[in-house]
């Protein structure tokens, strides 16, 4: 039951996460700057499907893993590995965790969690975004938050210039902060462009309902 308590804490920050704003970094001005955060936000809305392993971790080392499955617009499961009775469906309106071991169902919109900015594809990125420095030429990140609405979240992106990904760039992770600043890290591997979803990914059975025998 522990593992379970801390698997669901996770998760539910991956889904909510609560802005820092000690955590932002200055405003840039710079042209090239304003560019890459353009490239940044063009590539992720190129993405028309992405397969994808995922890899999670907090603060404290615990890790879990499984496989993200995305579908715009708006749409994300996050199916856990085996053993872990948690699931995290985006069905292009709101975001649902299910714990199918207390059969609880948590429900909020996309636009009002920090995953907003990779799947709301109205919001406007681009004019809450930052570009952090990485001191790397090939790897640009990006922290989203909207000042107006610091109780949406705040997102950090990482892209990696990788030619084979829309627009030249490929998402490899992003960082949530909630407001006790608990961060949930997701990294991405073995990226698939383009496969087949159909929209039944991104159904879930209800746990709550009685099982007709």
């Amino acid at each position: 039951m522990g593992r379970t308590v801390t698997y669901s804490a996770a998760a539910l920050s991956l889904a909510l996460a609560a802005a820092t704003p000690a955590m932002l970094a200055a405003p840039t001005v710079a042209q090239a700057q304003a560019s890459d955060i353009d490239r940044a936000v063009s590539a992720l809305r190129g993405i028309t499907t992405l397969r994808a392993n995922f890899t999670q971790s907090d603060r404290s080392g615990q890790n879990v893993s499984g496989v993200l499955t995305m579908k715009q617009p708006g749409k994300i499961r996050f199916q856990y590995q085996k053993g872990v009775p948690l699931l995290i469906v985006g069905d292009g309106k709101a975001l649902t965790m299910i714990d199918y071991e207390v059969r609880q169902v948590q429900r909020w919109p996309i636009g009002n969690s920090p995953l907003g900015a990779l799947l709301d594809p109205n919001k406007d990125v681009a004019r809450f975004a930052r570009q952090l420095p990485t001191g790397d030429p090939g790897v640009i990140s990006l922290q989203v938050r909207d000042p107006k609405h610091p109780e949406y979240g705040t997102i950090t992106m990482i892209f990696v210039r990788n030619g084979n990904a829309p627009g030249g760039l490929q998402l490899d992770s992003w960082v949530a902060l909630d407001s006790q600043n608990k961060r949930t890290t997701v990294r991405l591997s073995g990226h698939q462009y383009g496969v087949a979803v159909p929209d039944s990914t991104f159904r879930w059975t209800d746990p709550r309902r009685p099982v007709t025998r």
